[in-house]
This record gives C-alpha cells, sequence and structure tokens, in this order.
C-alpha cells in the first residue's frame, strides 16, 4: 500500500510540473470558445504592437503552417521578442483572437555571452594588470 501511495505521488508530481500546450496547428482545427488553453510557438516577426500607455500587447503565434492572434494584457516578459518562442495561458474568444493571461518566454538552454564590439586588446589588459600606465 506505501509503495502505490508512493508511486501515485510520483506520476502526480511529473504530470503536474509538465508544461504540455497545443500549436497553433492543433488549435486551428477545433477552438472551443472560452476554454483554458497552453499555446506554443513562435512569436512571427513583424507582428509585434505594444502599447506601453495600455499595456495592450498583440502579436501572432506560429508552428510554421498556421498562425494564430493574440492579445494580451500587461507588459510582456524579458526574454519575449519576435523570432522567439512563447508558451501562452489564456482561452480563445468568440472574436477570433487567443486572450492571453500569462505569457511565458521560452529561450535556449545554451548560453552565449554577448560579443563586446569594444574588447580590450591583450596589451591593454596585460597593463591593467601590472599596474603601469605603458
Amino acid at each position: 500500500m506505501i509503495a502505490a501511495a508512493l508511486v501515485y505521488m510520483i506520476y502526480a508530481g511529473v504530470t503536474q510540473s509538465a508544461v504540455y500546450f497545443v500549436t497553433p496547428s492543433e488549435l486551428g482545427s477545433a477552438p472551443v470558445a472560452g476554454k483554458a488553453y497552453r499555446l506554443g510557438g513562435m512569436v512571427e516577426r513583424g507582428s509585434l504592437r505594444w502599447e506601453p500607455s495600455t499595456l495592450s500587447l498583440t502579436f501572432a503565434l506560429s508552428d510554421g503552417k498556421a498562425s494564430v492572434p493574440v492579445r494580451h494584457k500587461g507588459a510582456p516578459p524579458d526574454l519575449f521578442g519576435e523570432g522567439r518562442g512563447a508558451v501562452v495561458e489564456g482561452s480563445w474568444t468568440p472574436e477570433g483572437y487567443f486572450r492571453a493571461t500569462h505569457i511565458m518566454a521560452k529561450h535556449s538552454e545554451e548560453y552565449k555571452a554577448p560579443h563586446d564590439t569594444n574588447e580590450a586588446s591583450i596589451k591593454e589588459l596585460m597593463r591593467t594588470l601590472s599596474g603601469g600606465s605603458r
């Protein structure tokens, strides 16, 4: 009995922590107005509109086959932008757009340092290390 409870707890923990989402193609086949969805895709280039005075954010999510218009009230996450992945939570509206209540920006798991165009030369670095002003 204890083993069964332990197995259930592990299963419930794994399934609750996983983030499942539908793609724009899957949503487009039979959207149900008012039903809660997680929708994932890439933010289409040229679709992002941000109005800071009203906190109105509109964009389109695409999976390469279909595109879904999305509207959100609130500031976008830091890593959110055109050409980047995102998962939004919300619902489909009868007006034909996805009303997002939450946006999660997806990012690469590989870190790459930004390239600094003002990099110091080796001579300059050595000069600062030696304390000299050569």
